[in-house]
């Protein structure tokens, strides 16, 4: 008959400071201070759940009651008082479990006992897990004993949270903070389980479980346990994502490849075929924020490391996130972000998650993409004009430059028709006007040189082309710099304008609701400047700051360059728009209609 089953848990449980896991600094410093014989009265380890704490304080116990410790400062394991620690028969060795015993008399039961000295080793340990459920009158009847226990007392205090501790405690202890156990570690002694007792299991299976665990040993060993019962001694990857249900990182890199290429259809095929999988859509895209930010983190060596995953999946991870520029990741999950958030108060959860998964399509633009070359768009070839069909059928060498000659606007009048017939070459286009000031006089003159023909019917390419009739324009100056528009315009000609700014700009509210009493009027016989007067200074300072955007605006309505506008100050108090409360409201309905107080009056209708 086979031995008893034990689980993982308790089976592999640390029974020396080498092989605790994850704490390796922390055990250190404990075997310096009992080799050195500094021993404190009382400690407080704290930190997550399943790292090691109450582990820790049991080897601390055992070893400072060892009569023969090795070397390297672990117990012999051979002497009698570690044969009575390893049998759980050492009557130095005192536990108790704040969580249930919390009130003052369970701590006088405990002060009784410190009395007692050890009969056999040098220390009595008394280990108090989940201290801080003690009762404030509970630790206010320990802050004595505490403080000034009998030398062969070593107080070892345990918690998950430390803050929940009063500070006179805490004052009076050693404090060592356990960490989360890395997800390396946790593998590196799954590996080591699995050895023993003759497991096979894939490393991808291994990083599921650990990745789950959280960083606490104790809950991966118990899920590595119900894994290996499921799979009879093979835990394969697939079989832990079955078993833990947890949703495979293939899923996330397939949507990711759908926000690349913008295609919502398919991302939303992607989210129905996980939910169909019985997946929760909160679990799915906290999921998804993990990933971008596993992402982002993987872009850069640098923070390359952050990554707890094995090498493998890391490398995965590294080579999609180059595909995306940082600007994506900070966009995106700030938008799963705010789908967590709302998922709770939304009355659709489905819709929502389906409308973030379109927005993050929707990210991808030439402006988030890393920096590449241009996009190069085809343009198809235009009918060449009569003039540019006869050069086409000339040789191709080209002509010979002739020197610059100062055109009529009869001469250029022609040829800014016929350029504007067919799109621009880019070496055809006005340079910019920084560069038209450093190049000499003749080069403002237009050029002579044939358009570029094209071969066969193939279209010719452009690169960056800008707008056509844009262009067209710039081409009648010569070079000589933006033309002003000078249209002339009419006072509702602006007026028109003026609403239209108001119309499209709702959320500038304060310079809309401005500019909706304020209106501009023209100064004296100038037909291009106008005054706005406003009611108060900070009405005055907030259209200033709006000007330049509002001008611009005003002036690409009326086609003319040449406007102004100036802001002042009213001189006396202007008739400001007043917000009316509902019966102010009511008695200006009644004053303007008089039929309006018998409709009250027979529909027995009045306000609150």
């Amino acid at each position: 008959m086979s031995d008893k089953y034990i689980v993982s848990a308790r089976k592999y449980r640390p029974s020396t400071f080498r092989s605790v896991v994850g704490q390796q600094s922390l055990t250190h410093t404990l075997k310096t201070a009992i080799a050195s014989g500094r021993l404190a009265h009382a400690y407080l380890f704290c930190g997550p759940r399943g790292v090691g704490k109450t582990t820790c304080a049991r080897i601390f116990a055992k070893t400072i009651n060892c009569e023969h410790p090795t070397p390297e400062g672990e117990a012999c394991n051979e002497c009698p008082s570690c044969l009575a620690f390893n049998d759980q028969r050492s009557y130095n060795i005192n536990e108790l479990d704040a969580a249930s015993n919390n009130s003052v008399d369970n701590i006088r039961d405990l002060t009784e006992q410190v009395r007692i000295p050890p009969q056999t080793g040098r220390y009595r340990v008394f280990i108090i897990d989940e201290v801080h459920m003690l009762s404030q009158a509970a630790f206010n009847a320990f802050l004595k004993t505490l403080e000034e226990p009998p030398e062969y007392a070593i107080f070892i205090l345990a918690t998950t949270e430390k803050q929940k501790v009063i500070p006179t405690i805490l004052s009076r202890c050693q404090i060592y903070d356990f960490a989360r156990i890395t997800v390396p570690d946790i593998v590196q002694q799954l590996q080591y389980v699995c050895e023993q007792e003759s497991i096979e299991a894939e490393p991808a299976a291994l990083n599921v479980i650990a990745q789950k665990a959280d960083g606490a040993m104790r809950d991966a060993l118990s899920i590595f346990d119900q894994v290996a019962a499921s799979t009879e001694g093979h835990i394969t990857y697939q079989s832990a994502l079955d078993n833990l249900n947890v949703l495979d990182y293939d899923y996330y890199f397939r949507l990711v490849e759908t926000f690349l290429a913008g295609d919502v259809m398919q991302a939303l095929l992607i989210y129905k075929e996980i939910r169909d999988k019985g997946f929760d859509s909160q679990f799915f895209i906290n999921g998804l924020a993990q990933h971008l930010r596993d992402l982002m983190v993987a872009a850069t060596p640098q923070t390359r490391r952050l990554l707890e995953m094995n090498d493998e999946v890391a490398q995965r991870y590294g080579e999609q996130s180059v595909k995306l520029a940082p600007a994506f990741y900070y966009r995106a999950l700030d938008l799963c972000n705010s789908c967590d958030l709302n998922y709770r108060n939304a009355s659709s959860k489905q819709l929502l998650v389906e409308l973030t998964l379109v927005k993050l399509c929707q990210l991808v633009t030439p402006q988030t993409q890393p920096a590449a070359q241009p996009p190069i768009r085809k343009i198809a070839a235009a009918p060449a004009a009569p003039a540019q069909r006869s050069q086409q059928g000339q040789a191709a060498a080209p002509p010979a430059q002739q020197p610059p000659t100062t055109q009529s606007a009869t001469q250029s009048a022609p040829a800014a028709s016929t350029q504007a017939a067919r799109p621009p070459h880019p070496a055809d286009l006005p340079p910019h006007p920084a560069q038209a000031a450093s190049r000499p006089a003749a080069a403002a003159a237009p050029s002579a040189r044939p358009m570029p023909r094209a071969v066969g019917n193939a279209p010719r390419i452009m690169v960056n082309v800008p707008n056509t009739q844009a262009a067209s324009q710039q081409q009648t100056t010569a070079g000589a710099g933006k033309q002003l528009r000078t249209r002339a315009f009419t006072a509702d000609q602006l007026q028109t304008a003026w609403q239209a700014y108001i119309d499209q700009h709702p959320q500038e509210r304060a310079l809309c609701t401005t500019m909706s009493y304020a209106l501009p009027k023209a100064e004296g016989d100038n037909a291009e400047h106008y005054v706005m007067t406003v009611a108060s200074p900070t009405e005055q300072k907030n259209v200033e700051e709006h000007k330049e955007a509002l001008l611009q605006f005003l002036s690409d309505a009326v086609k003319n360059d040449r406007l102004v506008l100036d802001v002042k100050v009213s001189d006396v108090p202007m008739d400001t728009p007043k917000i009316l409360s509902p019966r102010e409201v009511v008695e200006q309905i009644k004053q303007h209609n008089p039929n309006f107080t018998q409709f009250l009056k027979d529909f027995d209708l009045g306000l609150a």
